[in-house]
């Protein structure tokens, strides 16, 4: 069985999405927060786990903005599925005026340590990343951990979850990503190492349009939940490092694994 046969097993096109997930819950997750604020013992240890990141980089020099959590975990429509977002907040323009090379090492420290470490707090993953300081953030809850309080509070309201258009939309990126399979399969590395890197870079703007215009409950941005969820992000990732590393070698024959991540 191929993987696009595999994926369709688990959602037969997404008709068996569980959307309800999207909705909000009447009180924030109580294992995580008391009386609006995070719990002393998490909030030590994400502070130990911030200074372990933060030290192995070598930026003595460079002065730490905040430290905050933020995404569904601070929010009203966590699941048992979210991540506790730990965001380490510089100006990156004092590590070097080369911001963007700044973030793109950022982005590869980041996921060097959430590759290697699996730690929970109380069953939600911790996912560490480095965030400049001037970055807007357009998450509507927002907890410096370093202070100890809100940034940005939360507040329960309302929302209607477009099953519909979330669904067009995330179909419309799977079928992209299946596409990429494809290539895979077919020993086209070169295109699918290029396809894979097009459609990444297109999520990535798709969710931020998706961000800024509306909000974290836009259909672009919980169509990206969708393909998190499902496991399409991970193995559009795979298929990347796999497609290159194919691309590199000379072995009589190429090693076509694949990584599959379900959730």
């Amino acid at each position: 069985m191929n993987l696009n046969e595999t994926w369709r097993k688990y959602l037969e096109e997404l008709k068996n999405f569980d959307f309800s997930t999207f909705e909000l819950k009447k009180q924030l997750k109580q294992s995580i927060w008391k009386e609006g604020k995070l719990r002393s013992n998490i909030t030590k240890k994400l502070l130990q786990i911030a200074n372990d990141f933060w030290e192995g980089l070598g930026l003595k020099d460079v002065e730490i903005v905040d430290v905050i959590v933020t995404g569904s975990i601070a929010n009203y429509n966590w699941t048992n599925m979210s991540d506790v977002d730990l965001h380490i907040l510089v100006h990156f323009g004092d590590v070097d005026e080369n911001v963007e090379l700044v973030g793109d090492f950022f982005r590869a420290k980041s996921g060097n340590w959430n590759r290697t470490h699996d730690i929970t707090i109380k069953g939600h993953e911790v996912e560490i990343y480095g965030q400049d300081a001037e970055e807007p953030h357009t998450s509507t809850g927002v907890y410096s951990v370093l202070r100890d309080e809100w940034n940005v509070e939360p507040s329960y309201r309302e929302v209607t979850v477009d099953e519909k258009l979330i669904s067009q939309k995330a179909q419309c990126l799977m079928d992209m990503i299946d596409e990429v399979e494809k290539m895979y399969q077919e020993g086209s590395y070169e295109q699918a190492y290029e396809e894979s890197k097009r459609i990444r870079d297109k999520i990535r703007r798709f969710r931020k349009c998706g961000l800024e215009t509306g909000g974290e409950y836009s259909p672009e941005n919980l169509a990206f939940k969708v393909l998190r969820r499902n496991g399409y992000l991970g193995n559009l990732s795979d298929f990347r490092v796999d497609s290159y590393d194919n691309m590199m070698s000379l072995n009589s024959e190429a090693d076509k694994k694949i990584r599959l991540t379900i959730r």
